[in-house]
């Protein structure tokens, strides 16, 4: 049976978080920023076109791979950095910075479009919901009320109502994924600079 003080809660709670931002389709309470920069990350030297062809050698493109992985504790990454930074140069450095970069803002950048499909699917769904509980209402109150009908009804709004729940409580972890990247980006930026001359 549908709890209608916990459907109108939940049917409230997903627009709430768009009108943080700008963006209807956006349902984290962290405002979304679609792009980082590399200035927001990065204390070093601007890279120049040279660093940035340097930043896509094999190499620096391998150890950047590596150092992005979020499965990689950043003790083991600050390891890496330092054995890298022994033989390199500040614009070797400055281009490993630029690929972990490239890298992240890539995946980052995916990760705030399924996030805005996400908000899309959540939005419809309570949508739906709505107009379930609506039809199922009438049903309830029709002269001549078909119970199996109702029941069918009310079997579905359980399931859209089920769906909905659990896409709301895997939200949290969801929208903080994009921040996650962000701070990764910068440890690694703050470590990679600290071996800069």
């Amino acid at each position: 049976m549908i709890r209608i003080p916990l459907l109108l809660a939940l049917l409230a709670a997903a627009p709430a978080h768009a009108a943080i931002g700008s963006d209807p389709d956006w349902p984290c309470i962290q405002r979304k920023q679609p792009h980082l920069s590399l200035g927001q990350l990065w204390t070093g030297p601007v890279p120049d076109e040279q660093v940035m062809e340097l930043a896509e050698t094999p190499p620096i493109a391998q150890l950047a791979a590596r150092l992005e992985q979020r499965r990689l504790p950043l003790d083991q990454a600050a390891t890496l950095i330092g054995d890298f930074a022994q033989g390199a140069d500040d614009r070797q450095l400055t281009a490993l910075m630029q690929a972990i970069f490239t890298r992240i803002e890539r995946d980052r950048s995916a990760l705030i479009a399924g996030i805005s499909r996400y908000g899309r699917a959540q939005v419809a769904l309570a949508d739906r919901i709505k107009d379930r509980r609506t039809r199922f209402e009438e049903m309830q109150a029709a002269p001549s009320p078909d119970f199996d009908a109702i029941d069918v009804e009310e079997e579905a709004l359980d399931w859209d109502m089920r769906i909905f729940q659990d896409r709301q409580k895997s939200l949290t972890y969801v929208c903080e994924t994009p921040v996650i990247l962000e701070q990764r980006a910068f440890a690694l930026g703050r470590e990679i600079a600290g071996h800069l001359d």
